[in-house]
């Protein structure tokens, strides 16, 4: 090597993000008794989705006890279902046991990720500096990149213009005359959260949402000692929210029409909380519940039928100076929007810079057919590159931490079998071996409720296809990605020119 030609740091494993995904990748590789790893933060903590969103009312709608690790269980929930500032001080709390800040690197945005052929390794360009690693973690999560749609008029607004997972905590909404464009899992807790404190709030409502009532309660310190005196209490008590939930996914996958009681159900919680008709009617969805996420609140419908709040049954198509127009032609002046409009979610933004073997980056290879990956974790072209919360991974009524942990348990195994396989070497998915996993899961999505149930969703991609959701319970998935199965992958090794060869895995010996 010349001595004029840079050194890149070396790690053997990169992890992308700081939120649950990448905390619970960082205590999974220290488990494996791998420590030569960095976790690249583009923020100043952790936390990912739980530190960006922390807008008034935030707060899960899984519970506590079920959205949180098993290898770290919490006694300690004050609520059924926990705010933001309680799962954000989890997440630190988590960081600091298992002692991970070493390997955190704050405002470290990764800018680009190449994969050398040559030397097998990934080139990752960050906004602290460069380094290289053997294999990269994605743990940027779906819900990262905050979507606000192009609004007519909008770059000429005079008053204040913010996103909720960037909310500004400086601007006063007190008396203001505020418009809340978005009626998704956002918008339902920030808008009884707000109203009674502004003069005047406008809905912009493209597509109403079903909503349930919320079922939420302090857990009492009696609870909570018996939960840290005894803590197969707490086991027993997730495993109980965790069954419920596994029972419900035929409904959802198999006979969307057993969901009719529930949507029953949603129609009377309406009716009890909002008494004009025609506003019940602009309230009311015409598709299937559970085609899009059914939401959860006790408050949602009642602050919208307060004097002060108008609900526009149309998106906002337009702004016209301090003048917000719908799509139906209704007009409103008011101070400032809030957008709940949602994430890039099937146009992943850390896919555009992520360059795999063949020269292209993620997002053009998924440009055709929309994302997919194999078990929801490997792409094809992208040695050594795996993501959490991958393609068709997601989940739409329990808890996407059980995900998440299943997904370590294959990051975990792909790891010990490069380390079987000996020297520099790579393991990448066969292209065949996703089309057949991506063909499966396509296959039973079809009679799903996210495909059958009438709605359009954040699910689907541009095309129509339903590229986030796993179309299956989470014992299922955890099943599928129990362990890495070398016959779907190609084994990538370096020659002593440098140069690589691939090998089918039935012909390398460990």
């Amino acid at each position: 090597m010349a001595e004029h030609e840079h050194v890149r740091e070396h790690v053997r494993v990169a992890v992308i993000g700081s939120g649950f995904g990448g905390l619970g990748a960082a205590v999974r590789l220290r488990r494996e008794g791998i420590t030569d790893f960095v976790v690249l933060e583009r923020a100043g903590s952790v936390g990912g989705t739980w530190r960006d969103n922390s807008y008034p009312g935030c707060a899960c709608d899984v519970p506590s006890h079920l959205y949180s690790f098993s290898f770290a269980p919490n006694p300690d929930w004050p609520r059924a279902f926990s705010g933001q500032e309680h799962i954000r001080a989890y997440l630190e709390h988590v960081t600091d046991v298992f002692r991970l800040r070493p390997h955190i690197r704050f405002g470290s945005e990764v800018k680009l990720m190449t994969w050398d052929t040559e030397r097998l390794r990934w080139d990752i360009e960050t906004s602290s500096g460069s380094l290289s690693a053997d294999v990269v973690v994605s743990a940027t999560g779906p819900l990262s990149d905050p979507r606000i749609p192009d609004i007519p008029g909008l770059d000429s607004f005079p008053g204040k213009v913010f996103h909720s997972a960037r909310w500004d905590h400086d601007y006063d909404l007190t008396g203001k005359r505020v418009a809340m464009v978005g009626t998704g899992a956002s918008a339902i807790q920030i808008v009884p959260a707000v109203q009674p404190r502004v003069s005047r709030l406008t809905l912009f409502q493209r597509t109403p949402p079903w909503v349930l009532p919320r079922v939420d309660r302090a857990i009492g310190g009696v609870e909570r000692r018996l939960h840290r005196a005894l803590p197969f209490t707490t086991q027993l008590r997730r495993g109980l929210l965790w069954g419920i939930r596994e029972l419900q996914v035929q409904a959802f996958t198999r006979h969307p029409e057993e969901l009719g009681l529930v949507e029953r159900f949603a129609r009377l919680n309406m009716a009890r909380a909002v008494k004009d008709p025609a506003l019940r009617a602009r309230l009311t969805p015409d598709y299937r519940i559970g085609c899009k996420r059914i939401l959860l609140s006790s408050e949602y419908y009642p602050a919208l039928a307060r004097p002060n709040v108008d609900v526009v049954a149309s998106g906002l198509a337009e702004v016209r100076g301090s003048t917000v127009v719908g799509a139906d032609g209704s007009e409103a002046e008011v101070d400032a929007i809030v957008f709940g409009t949602g994430f890039h979610v099937t146009d992943m933004p850390i896919a555009e810079r992520v360059v795999g073997a063949e020269g292209v980056t993620l997002a053009e290879a998924w440009k055709k057919d929309g994302m997919q990956a194999l078990r929801g974790t490997s792409a094809a072209g992208f040695p050594n590159w795996l993501s959490i919360i991958g393609p068709n991974s997601g989940l739409a009524n329990s808890s996407m931490i059980l995900i998440i942990e299943s997904q370590l348990n294959y990051m975990a195994d792909f790891v010990r079998q490069l380390d079987v396989l000996g020297g520099r070497v790579a393991l990448d998915a066969r292209a065949d071996a996703v089309r057949a996993w991506n063909h499966k899961v396509q296959e039973r999505m079809r009679p799903t409720v996210w495909n059958t149930g009438g709605c359009t969703s954040w699910y689907l991609d541009s095309s129509g296809r339903n590229t986030t959701i796993w179309p299956g319970t989470t014992a299922e998935f955890r099943r599928a990605t129990r362990r890495v199965e070398l016959a779907e992958y190609r084994v990538v090794r370096q020659t002593a020119t440098k140069k690589t060869t691939s090998a089918d895995p039935s012909e390398v010996t460990a």
